[in-house]
This record gives structure tokens, C-alpha cells and sequence, in this order.
């Protein structure tokens, strides 16, 4: 079985998104994340009041902009920021903070719209949760996604009712398959986080989501180390009851096992972290990201292998069970 024609010369094994987007816009893409100003579900007391467990109390989008500043501004500044250790002239306009169509469409128009007519943003991407996305904000998203690519972002980060009430992510698997079905509709694409390390679960059940990933309508995959940060409420659990964590040679064997997993032809956005280093209690070692890219790398070929690699086979045996 010889590695596929697409991985050959990257030495990589596995479709990245950065070959994703040179192949789209013909060089190197840089994102820019930025803050809407909105809030969550899951914080403003609709659905609970603490966020998720992993998410710090001030709020999620540690690397975002400012959100007393215009978009416009946002993204300039993010501009000015990556100036001074790459030349890039094309840019993703990233809503990272908190779940961004968290608000009405009088207010998401403006917006998006300042973002995506941006001369320098080639694409607009908007992490978001499933059951903020109403009729009218799925319109607006396909108005905005024939001006320029829209991509959505979703942490569904387990399909396991146990682990995903404990993290208190408050939607439902069934919540999540619908929105997919109603974004694959209107062709808009769709990254989905998965958490790896979650407290109590079993390398099996972390595949089990992998598996269930690779089976679904997404395009592309952040696969995420669990970081354990100060000022959050799994700092908590873990000081008060300490879960194993993976340590570098585990979680490089368990990555290689999910890329094999995957379909071949699925983005690859994410397969480590970036946990602020004031914040991170651990795992330590995933604060040298070269070294865990390395590693990750020095795997695929030791074990001869490749994303997708045992794709079919996977499918073959959920289609017999």
C-alpha cells in the first residue's frame, strides 16, 4: 500500500490545512483572531452560568482581539502583530471569542460584513456553538459565503453523553448532526474541535469521536490536546482530584491513530495546542509545539503510515457491526 499521491514530497503524511489553503489562494494564509463582543449560552445564565470546564472565568478567546475596537481595526492590528515574524498578504478574519452568531442578525450583519469586504481577508471563519445558528443567521451566513468562503467552527470535543455533561458543553450530539445537515445544505463548510484527554475517558471512547468525525459531512478537524489552565474550573477538579494526562510519547501515538482513522482528503487544522504558557498547569511538555510537531512527524514514519490509511477499513467495520 503505497502513501497517497497528495501527501508525497510534504513529508508530512497528512493533509494540513496549510496545503489546504496554498492550494486554494496560491501561498502562505495567516489568521486573525478576532472578538465580536459577544457572550455565551453557557455563560450568560440561558444555559449555564460558569462555561465549559475547560474554558477560563474571564472567557474563551485568550489570543482575540480587542473588542473595543472596530473589525477593521482588529485586523490591522493583527496585521502589524504577525509584520514582525512573517511576510503574508492574505489573511483568515477568525471570530474566536466566545460563540460568535451568539446575537441577532442586525447585529452579526455589520459585523461580518466589515470583516469579510476586508481587501487582505481571503475567507471568513466563525467559531460558533450548533444551537446558536438560527433560519436567518444560516441565511446571512450563505449571503456572506458568495461574497467570499465562510468557514463554521464547532467544539464538539466528545460524542460521549458523560464526558460531555462534565465538561458542561449544554448541546446535544442530535444538536450538532443538525447543524451540520443545515450548513452542508447551503455548502458551507464545517471544522469540528475534538478535546483528546478528557477526564475519565478511554482511548477507545476518544476514538470512538474520531470515528464518528470521520464518518460525518465536515471538512476539517482541530484535534486538541486537553490543556489544564489556571483560573478555570477544571484547575479545580484537577487539584482536587488529579486525572491521568498523556505524556508526549502517548499522545504522539494516540494522534498518529486518529490521522489513520481519518478520511485522506479531510483538512487537518489542529493536532496539538497553543495554551497560553502564563496559564498552563499542564501538561508541561506541549509547551515546545516544534518539538511535539516533530514527534508527531518522526511517528508517521517509524510506523510507516499515513492520514487515512485505515480509513476504509474503519469504515468497513462500522458498515459490518
Amino acid at each position: 500500500m503505497q502513501i497517497p499521491e497528495m501527501f508525497s514530497g510534504s513529508g508530512k503524511r497528512f493533509y494540513s490545512v496549510d496545503q489546504y489553503l496554498k492550494e486554494q489562494f496560491g501561498e502562505k494564509v495567516y489568521r486573525i483572531s478576532l472578538n465580536g463582543g459577544m457572550t455565551c449560552p453557557n455563560r450568560d445564565g440561558t444555559k449555564g452560568s460558569r462555561g465549559c470546564i475547560f474554558c477560563s472565568r474571564g472567557g474563551s478567546g485568550d489570543f482575540a482581539g480587542d473588542a473595543a475596537s472596530s473589525v477593521a481595526q482588529q485586523i490591522e492590528d493583527g496585521k502589524k502583530k504577525l509584520a514582525g515574524k512573517i511576510s503574508c498578504r492574505k489573511f483568515i478574519a477568525y471570530f474566536q471569542a466566545y460563540t460568535n452568531t451568539y446575537a441577532p442578525v442586525s447585529y452579526l450583519r455589520p459585523l461580518f460584513t466589515e470583516a469579510i469586504r476586508h481587501p487582505d481577508i481571503v475567507l471568513l471563519s466563525i467559531a460558533t456553538r450548533p444551537d446558536c445558528l438560527s433560519e436567518e443567521i444560516l441565511d446571512l451566513l450563505s449571503e456572506l459565503n458568495r461574497i467570499k468562503p465562510v468557514w463554521i467552527e464547532f467544539g464538539l470535543q466528545t460524542i460521549h453523553p458523560r464526558t460531555a455533561a462534565l465538561i458542561r458543553r449544554e448541546f446535544s450530539l442530535h444538536c450538532y448532526e443538525e447543524a451540520l445537515l443545515q450548513l452542508k445544505k447551503r455548502g458551507i463548510p464545517v471544522i469540528t474541535h475534538i478535546i483528546l484527554g478528557l477526564p475519565g475517558e478511554t482511548r477507545k471512547e476518544m476514538l470512538q469521536t474520531v470515528d464518528s468525525v470521520a464518518r460525518s459531512s465536515v471538512q476539517g478537524v482541530k484535534l486538541q490536546l486537553l490543556h489544564v489552565l489556571k483560573g478555570t474550573d477544571l484547575a479545580d477538579l484537577y487539584a482536587a482530584r488529579p486525572f491521568p494526562l498523556p505524556d508526549l510519547d502517548a499522545y504522539c501515538d494516540l494522534i498518529v491513530d486518529c490521522l489513520e482513522r481519518l478520511p485522506p482528503d479531510l483538512v487537518i487544522h489542529r493536532i496539538t495546542g497553543d495554551g497560553p504558557r502564563r496559564l498552563l498547569i499542564a501538561p508541561l511538555w506541549s509547551t515546545d509545539k516544534k518539538r511535539v510537531l516533530n514527534t508527531i512527524l518522526k511517528r508517521l514514519r517509524e510506523r510507516d503510515t499515513w492520514q487515512g490509511k485505515r480509513y476504509e477499513t474503519q469504515m468497513g467495520d462500522v458498515k459490518n457491526d
